[in-house]
Formats: structure tokens, sequence, C-alpha cells
């Protein structure tokens, strides 16, 4: 067999070795995630795992970007508690079906190319705040059950354990790359536990895996109206997140790679795993960017692995929970420990001494908000809409005027800068009304009108030129301009002395 072969992605070489033993590793690493999120949203954890292995396995077939990881996450858990505990699990699965059915519409929309209007402090804000809590997430594995801190030997075996993970990941890829040095930690601390027969939690502590195939049901809810304006909300909330957090996790896995991946069909996947998990009695998802980076840390870059990790974890549930239960859970904490530390953008740090101000308030934002709310999706809409306001307030300042009289003592005024809703009152600012000659040129070769403000802003300023008695000229605005100029166009003769080179930014009537 050939080490190399083109299959499921004829763009993309597959390495068998590596995204095998990739998938592998991953599959590990998500079964006390999935089991996690499940409980936190107050589900059972095979609802968790079988919403893992669904999208996950849809995703990874026909997903936009080969290498990401999908599954059951603690942004979507959030948003179901509280209809979990108003209407049960059924409300659970319809919803999970309606907010499939809106991702693929976003998608099939072509609304993905909506990320281009994250900015870069937003990113940076968003993966420092999701570092932070995937580390502060494991710090649970340091309590008993009772929720008080472990001490004495407990404590120093458990960080003992983590510890050699966290060394061994670090260190293996100094020595070799033939295998995942993620998979070499769990085997390797799975293996001391067990023949010591070391006293520590395990992943059967915090719930049994043991299930079967993921059992096809249409979600028993009465199909009404009342119903639909009960999960619309929910719906449409879990549709946002999943598709925000797996479009981030999409553009990081980018620029880790140097390749590009399709937001639209990605989209679209995430919404068709979505509506087969909502049917599969799961509880939904998107993508994970802890389990995305371990895959692809581990060399992975094609959709094999993504497959292998998602039948492996099938293989788990089904055959495998007795043997899986007993991985303890140090050597995944000191896996997770380690995907935060590979998350959080240090270089971030160096910026605030050379970054804008106005972008480091940002970047500190969403961090703040993903940190303290735990909401995603929030955050980055925090930042974007914060970044759209510090973009909107320096380019209203950046709007001047050149003046000067001619010798036929007509006074000009040529403007450069964007005139819009942000720079409307320093427009107004620039003219002498009293004191102008009777007749003056607004010169808009170096500027753009761009909105509905800006246009009612040039009716307000040739009114007041008319009450004084004096005629104003316009040169260089485009044809749209003048056209929602014609409440004004029997005071107004436009002069427009050659073809504009942008068309104003406004609806047509």
């Amino acid at each position: 067999m050939k080490k190399y072969l083109n299959i499921f992605d004829l763009s993309q070489k597959v390495n068998y070795r590596i995204e095998i033993l990739s998938g592998l590793t991953v599959a590990l690493a998500l079964v006390p995630e999935a089991v996690a999120f499940a409980l936190i949203a107050g589900l059972s954890p095979l609802t968790g795992l079988y919403a893992a292995f669904v999208m996950g396995l849809v995703t990874s077939i026909l997903g936009g970007r080969p290498g990401m990881i999908s599954g059951a996450t603690g942004a979507v858990a959030v948003v179901l508690v509280s209809l979990v505990m108003s209407h049960g699990v059924e409300y659970v699965f319809a919803t999970v079906v309606l907010a499939g059915l809106i991702q693929v519409s976003a998608g099939l929309l072509r609304l993905g190319k909506l990320m281009r209007l994250v900015p870069h402090p937003v990113i940076f804000g968003f993966v420092n705040g999701l570092a932070i809590i995937i580390f502060t997430s494991q710090l649970e594995q340091f309590k008993d059950p009772a929720g008080n801190w472990l001490t004495g030997p407990t404590l120093y075996i458990l960080l003992g354990l983590v510890f050699l993970t966290m060394f061994i990941i670090w260190g293996l890829p100094k020595i070799t790359k033939l295998v995942p040095s993620a998979l070499t930690a769990i085997l390797v601390v799975f293996g001391i536990v067990t023949f010591f027969e070391i006293d520590t939690k395990t992943v059967g502590d915090i719930a049994s895996i043991q299930g079967g195939f993921p059992p096809f049901h249409i979600p028993a809810i009465p199909f009404n109206m009342e119903s639909l304006l009960i999960i619309l909300p929910y719906a449409s909330i879990v549709a946002g997140v999943g598709l925000i957090e797996s479009l981030l996790t999409l553009n990081i896995i980018d620029e880790i790679t140097g390749t590009r991946g399709r937001s639209n069909k990605e989209a679209v996947a995430q919404g068709t795993a979505n509506i087969l998990s909502g049917f599969f009695s799961g509880m939904g998802g998107c993508a994970m960017i802890g389990q995305s980076l371990i895959n692809i840390s581990s060399g992975a870059r094609a959709r094999l692995s993504g497959i292998f990790a998602s039948i492996m974890l099938l293989i788990f549930i089904m055959f495998g929970a007795s043997l899986i239960e007993k991985l303890p859970m140090s050597a995944l904490t000191g896996l997770m420990i380690m995907v935060a530390i590979g998350t959080f953008e240090w270089a971030s740090l160096k910026t605030f001494t050379k970054m804008p101000k106005s972008d480091i308030f940002v970047m500190v934002m969403v961090t703040l908000v993903t940190i303290f709310l735990h909401n995603l999706a929030l955050a980055v809409m925090v930042g974007v809409i914060i970044a759209a306001l510090v973009f909107a307030w320096d380019n209203a300042k950046r709007i001047r005027a050149r003046k000067y009289v001619d010798e036929k003592g007509i006074k000009h005024y040529e403007i450069y800068g964007p005139l819009f809703f942000g720079s409307i009152m320093a427009f107004n600012e620039k003219f002498d009304i009293q004191n102008d000659p009777d007749e003056v040129i607004i010169d808009f070769a170096e500027s753009r009108v761009v909105d509905m403000s800006a246009i009612e802003a040039l009716n307000k300023l040739t009114e007041k030129y008319q009450k004084v008695g004096k005629t104003v000229h316009l040169k260089h605005l485009s044809s749209d301009c003048k056209a929602l100029l014609k409440n004004a166009e029997e005071i107004i003769d436009v002069n427009v002395l050659e073809d504009p080179t942008y068309k104003v930014l406004v609806d047509k009537f």
C-alpha cells in the first residue's frame, strides 16, 4: 500500500499513519469533553457522545476545512441548559434540528463571507479567552467530589502525572515525530497507572460511556406553532454560536496550516451535522478549537483523521467503554493544559506597546467577555461592534477641506476623506456660510459620499446657503448621489467635470 494516496479530499495528500494516530488521539480527548458538556447541559453522557460522533463524522466528510474537528461543545451546552430544565430533552433534539436548518440556509446564502468583518484583535481576544477557559476548566480535576481542593498524596500524584504528560508532549517532538506526542503521553501515563495500580481519578469516575449505536429518533414534540415559538429563540442562538465558533476556528487553522478553508461549505456541513445529530439523539455542537489544535499539531491535514476519530469514538462507546473508562484523567488534563498553552497567542502580549490603543482595548474586552461570560458568540459580536465604532470614529476625524478663492471671486472647498454619519459634524464645521462669497464650489473629487446621512447633510448645507441668497456648485458627484439630491435640485447647480470613480453606497428609490 502506498504511503500517500489522494482520498476523501482530492486536493490533500493523506499520510495514513499520521492521520490514524492523530484521529485516535482526538478520539481519546473527545470522550471526557463530550461527557462533561452533556452534564453541563443537564443531559445524559451518551447525548454528548452521540453528538460528538455525528458532528465529527459529518463535518469531516462534508466540511470546508480538512483536519478540523467538531463535536459537542460548551458554547452550545450553555445555551441549552434552560431549555432542558423547562421542556426536557425532546425539545433539545428539535432545537438542534432547527438550528441545523438555519446553518444550512446561511451556508447556501453564502453568509460565511461575513467572517471577513471580524478584525484581527477580535480573533486574538477570542483565542486568548478560549485558551484561558480551557486551562481553568482543567482545574476541576484538582477537586474532590465535594468541590474541595485536593491535598496530600492524592494531589501530588495527580500533579506528577499531569506534569509527566506535559513533559512528554513537549519533549517527544524534539526527539522524533514518528508518533503523535499527545497519544504517546496518554498511553505512557495509562501504562504507569495500570502497572503500579495507582489510585487516581479516571474517565469512569465522571460517568459511564457504555452504549450502542446512536438510535434514530424523531423529536417527540407537538408539531405546531407553539412548539416552534419555544425552540426558535434557542435554535437561532445555537446556530449563531455554532457558526461563529466554527468559522473562527476555521480561520485559526487556516493561519496555522497556511491554507484556505471554505467557510460557506463548512456552514452547510455544520448545519447538516446538527440536523442528523438531532435525529440521532445528540445534543448538537460545532467546531472544537482544542481538539482541532490537537489534531493539527499531531500532523493531520486531511479528512481521514476526523473520520477515524469519530469511528473510534463510536467503537469506544459500543465495545471499549470498560477500557476507556480506566483512562486516567491526569493524562487528559495534561493534554488539555498543553492545548491551552498552544492556543494562547503569546505574540499578542508583545503588541501592547505597538498596536493602536483601540485595538488593544478590543482585544482585552473580547478576552474578558469570553472568560467571564463563557459566551463566545457574544464576545465576538461585542468585539466587532467596538471595532466598527472605533473605525467609524477614526474615519470621522479624517475629513478635511482645502479652501481657496479663485480669480473670479468664487470660493472652493476641496473635500478630502469620507463623508458619512460619523464625519457630518466635522464636515459642517468647515464652512463659513455668512462670510462666503455669493458663489461656492464644493469639490468631492478626493472624497466619497457614503450614506444617506451624508446626503441629508448636503441638503441641509445647501438650504443654509440658499437662505442667505448664495449659490452652491457640487463637483464630482456620481449620478446616484445627484438623484438623491432631488429635494435640492432647484437650488443646486450640479457640475460634474468628469466621470467619478465610485458609486454612492445607498439604495436607489
